[in-house]
């Protein structure tokens, strides 16, 4: 990357359960005016907007805008499963790094419905069509939804290939929300044991239970980013950039394969861990605080290993040495994560970035990453879309 890229101001707004939460405009204008205060910026001076969902009508992500501010500017849509709301960031990034503008804004809401996550439109090919076909040769286990067939499948092969224990699924998800506990924006805070994840529903015997799971969630997200010179002459703070950023689709190992883990991207997430890792002359080691996709826990695991934060076959001892979290290697999902912040789609990954800049300002309270200096996102939607984003204080 050729000129820095500052994260100038971040928002959110805290995640609910489906029908506790306001209008998808509310939720939206004020996750933008957050991230706007934050940035100390009027919104007459942001020159494009990128708006990410994916539960909505065409155009909602002007609807959203329109509460803050009409000034005639670029407004751009954005839908790509659950990487939607990173998707958003890049393309923001992509618009002030190429000298095109000064000043963009990313946001990403999400109103969800109760349930498990499904296919709107039934009168066409539906997107998942080779996945599904893929996942029904490796797998049978009729009468689970989707999502949960592809994670869980995920986590199965792990299983079957290194003997990892359903147990550390639980731990990470136990972990999850030790670190939601201090995070006021969390959707839940009870703090759940290893114990309390077993004992929960089982949703696929030996493999998953309902805490394993994220929940659907509604909520917002706001991202303001500037070039160096907008920084300077308008006085911001300048303290946090992105340092490197990628953006990866699958390639042909998703089904040819024949492995549930390339089936959820990770070789999408090696591939965008790698170039950003390159683009920026670092190595996962210099990495201090990670936001990574855990829609489940199975994916959280599988994650580390495409990451780089452990070796392949090593993810199980990166849990139960405790290097996943605060006194180890890498904290990962300081926020709580995915898991029990939640996943409000549209929002999920400007929610990540919310917590990385506050972690590399050092205002993330009782969660704090001392002396964090660098921050790495990663956002997965299948389909396929990941982004990983390095952020750097300086």
């Amino acid at each position: 990357m050729s000129s820095s890229v500052i994260v100038a101001g971040v928002g959110m707004i805290p995640f609910t359960k489906p029908g506790a939460s306001e209008p998808y405009p509310v939720m939206a204008s004020r996750a933008i005016a957050a991230a706007l205060a934050n940035a100390g910026v009027e919104y007459r001076h942001v020159q494009q907007a990128y708006a990410g969902y994916v539960y909505g009508d065409s155009t909602a992500g002007q609807r959203g805008l329109y509460e803050v501010g009409m000034t005639g500017i670029p407004v751009v849509n954005v839908n790509n499963n659950c990487s939607t709301g990173s998707t958003a960031l890049y393309l923001a990034r992509q618009a002030v790094q190429s000298g095109a503008v000064d000043c963009a804004l990313a946001f990403g809401f999400e109103q969800m419905m109760p349930g498990a996550l499904g296919s709107v439109f039934q009168d066409r090919v539906s997107p998942f069509e080779r996945f599904d076909a893929v996942t029904a040769e490796l797998i049978d286990v009729p009468g689970i939804p989707f999502a949960l067939r592809y994670f869980g499948g995920a986590g199965l092969a792990h299983m079957q290939e290194f003997g990892t224990k359903v147990e550390t699924f639980a731990k990470i998800r136990a972990k999850a929300s030790r670190h939601a506990a201090n995070n006021p924006l969390a959707l839940f805070r009870t703090v759940v044991s290893e114990e309390d994840v077993m004992a929960s529903q089982t949703i696929w015997p030996g493999v998953m239970t309902k805490l394993m799971a994220c929940p659907p969630t509604c909520g917002a997200a706001a991202a303001l980013l500037v070039s160096e010179a907008f920084a300077k002459k308008h006085g911001l703070n300048a303290d946090v950039r992105i340092r490197a950023q990628a953006m990866t689709t699958d390639t042909p190992a998703a089904f040819d394969a024949r492995d549930m883990r390339e089936v959820v991207g990770f070789s999408m997430t090696r591939s965008a861990a790698q170039q950003v890792y390159d683009a920026a002359g670092v190595a996962p080691e210099d990495i201090a605080v990670v936001e990574l996709h855990d829609c489940f826990a199975h994916n959280e695991l599988i994650s580390y290993e495409a990451l780089g934060l452990c070796p392949v076959g090593g993810a199980e001892q990166f849990v139960v040495d405790g290097d996943n979290t605060y006194g180890g290697k890498v904290v990962t999902n300081p926020s709580g994560g995915l898991l029990s912040k939640g996943h409000p789609l549209g929002a999920t990954g400007l929610a990540q970035c919310t917590e990385l800049v506050e972690q590399l300002r050092g205002r993330a309270g009782a969660r704090q990453v001392e002396g964090a200096r660098m921050a790495l996102q990663h956002n997965l939607g299948l389909g396929g879309a990941c982004v990983v984003t390095l952020y750097e204080r300086v």
